[in-house]
């Protein structure tokens, strides 16, 4: 071992497997519905902040939320400040809860955070969820509380009871109930299912009245499997567990809190509680967009509605005065952006495919999701142009702006152009600057041979044309004449006459517009004496004048 090199030894695994096997979930290869969600971004979300959000913040989240279609949203612990207090109060007595949302609060299990847990939800006519904890690991039961699994169990219970009472006593019908064995993932499984089924006894659930079950991952310590058979032993051995909601809380230590709840989710769990984006103490919490929209891609309904995530980025941002990766799943900046030429190829002809064709299920190279399905735009999110960049991105890129179909040697070519010049400036290139390198390499360019005046005569015998051209050229204007078999024939042919080379070796044209005042453009390729093509592009709302136009561009590159 290097000197100075941390002591990996000094690190033991923490985590119990259950005491018999637990791999049901194995057998299953994908989610075919969506859990119960609750968002807990103004609890644990918030306690993470540098700067706590305000209580205008929290109440333009907690709409946010709603809108979005959380039915469970944690709005926090009351009694832990006079803020989150607050939030509970102005909630009730404003009647911001729709009658559809059930608001969860959080508590210790100890008499007076109870009962001002209580107090704060007095007046409340929507349904609630009091959701009680306590820690039960091993690190916490020896090294914390200095108690031991009897000890610790009674906590747990006896806040059972006051949470019943107090409800009973009250009259609180829309109450319901929610015990975590925090700290659960360094808890001894047969240890956990003990306490947890003796607060079911307490409360005695019923399936109309469905307690919850919430099984933290409050630091990850294990691989997500042995999460997955943590939770499969738990689901199967509950007492009441047509009664109860077995619910997941990961956090994303180990980086890894999204496979815990998918293969918690396998395991037998009806729930999971998270946050937008992952935001949480220390790596965070399970990320709820990504959830959500892993269940999306699968063709099944998350019950979430992300079809504007930009704008839940926005506000997510503005409130929490933290940013979203570049690289998080689905809604990072990034994520549907190709660089690569290669990858810009395949998307760009995968959706070509898809317009073509129209497929009935999304399978686009290298794009999971349509990128418009969760608010963002092939045109500035997707094919990206850069150093990286190769030919059939520009293509697109020029296409989709601005209606160019360029030949594919051009688009070669432009593409070049286009890398050089991300290269020496360092930095991506926007589709107008795209354009603009591409209207100053090929269009109407006349640096050297200018047009001036052009008309046509046509033999009524063998239908030739002849071309009467006016050119400047080295200051001094001249005519020509030329005889061809079309009109860009007999062009060449008179330019000919004063010198000058033009070979016609490719031809396209298309209209870049719709009606009778609409643009053309007309891409020309030469060949030089060497064979190479040398191209020029023409531009205007007459096809003839833009083919003449994209010819002398094309003489004057190979003259440059």
């Amino acid at each position: 071992m290097n000197a100075g090199m941390p002591h990996y030894a000094n690190y033991t695994r923490e985590y119990f497997m259950p005491p018999e096997p637990c791999f049901d979930w194995v057998k299953k290869d994908y989610i075919d519905h969506a859990p119960n969600w609750c968002s807990v971004d103004l609890r644990d979300g918030n306690q993470a902040l540098v700067v706590p959000m305000s209580l205008d913040e929290k109440i333009d989240f907690f709409r946010m939320l709603v809108s979005i279609g959380f039915k469970e949203i944690e709005i926090g612990f009351p009694a832990a400040s006079e803020t989150e207090f607050e939030l509970a109060r102005t909630l009730i007595e404003q009647d911001m809860i729709p009658e559809d949302v059930t608001i969860q609060v959080l508590t210790q299990a100890r008499e007076h955070i109870i009962k001002k847990t209580f107090e704060a939800l007095e007046g409340c006519k929507t349904p609630v969820i009091v959701h009680v904890y306590n820690s039960t690991s091993v690190a916490q039961r020896e090294q914390v509380f200095h108690k031991d699994k009897e000890q610790i169990k009674n906590i747990a219970v006896t806040g059972a009871k006051l949470l019943k009472e107090l409800t009973e006593s009250e009259g609180h019908d829309n109450y319901r109930f929610e015990y975590s064995p925090e700290s659960f993932t360094g808890t001894e499984p047969e240890y956990a299912l003990e306490v947890c089924n003796a607060v079911l006894d307490v409360w005695k659930p019923t399936p109309a009245r469905k307690a919850i079950i919430n099984l933290p991952v409050t630091v990850e310590m294990s691989l997500p499997h042995v999460y997955a058979s943590q939770v499969e032993y738990i689901s199967k051995n509950l007492k009441y567990r047509d009664a109860v909601e077995v619910s997941l809380h990961p956090h994303n230590d180990r980086g890894t809190g999204v496979a815990c709840a998918e293969l918690g989710v396998l395991a037998g769990a009806d729930r999971i509680e998270g946050t937008l984006f992952g935001n949480g103490e220390r790596t965070g919490n399970v990320d709820l967009v990504t959830l959500a929209m892993n269940l999306f891609s699968h063709g099944v309904d998350p019950k979430l509605d992300f079809s504007n995530l930009p704008s839940v980025v926005e506000l997510f941002e503005r409130v929490t005065r933290m940013e979203v990766n570049p690289r998080s799943p689905y809604s990072g900046q990034l994520v549907f952006a190709a660089f690569s030429g290669s990858h810009q190829d395949a998307i760009a002809k995968g959706l070509k495919y898809r317009e073509e064709k129209s497929p009935e299920y999304w399978s686009t190279p290298y794009l999971p999701i349509d990128p418009a399905d969760v608010g963002r735009c092939y045109e500035n999110d997707v094919i990206r142009i850069n150093s990286q960049s190769g030919k059939g991105g520009i293509g697109y890129i020029l296409e989709k702006n601005y209606g160019y179909v360029l030949p594919p040697k051009l688009r070669e070519e432009l593409s070049y152009t286009s890398k050089d010049a991300s290269d020496h400036a360092h930095k991506e290139l926007s589709p107008a600057e795209v354009n603009e390198i591409f209207h100053e390499t090929f269009v109407n360019n006349e640096t050297t041979l200018k047009l001036l005046d052009f008309h046509f005569t046509r033999d009524s015998e063998n239908k030739a044309f002849k071309a009467f051209l006016t050119v400047k050229t080295g200051g001094e204007e001249q005519d020509a004449v030329g005889n061809g078999n079309g009109r860009l024939d007999a062009v060449c042919n008179a330019l000919s006459k004063l010198g000058i080379r033009a070979h016609i070796a490719t031809y396209s044209e298309h209209a870049l517009e719709t009606g009778s005042d609409s643009r053309a453009a007309a891409y020309v390729g030469i060949d030089d004496e060497d064979g190479a093509i040398i191209w020029g592009v023409g531009e205007h709302h007459d096809i003839i004048t833009a083919s003449i136009l994209g010819l002398i561009s094309a003489v004057n590159r190979q003259m440059s």
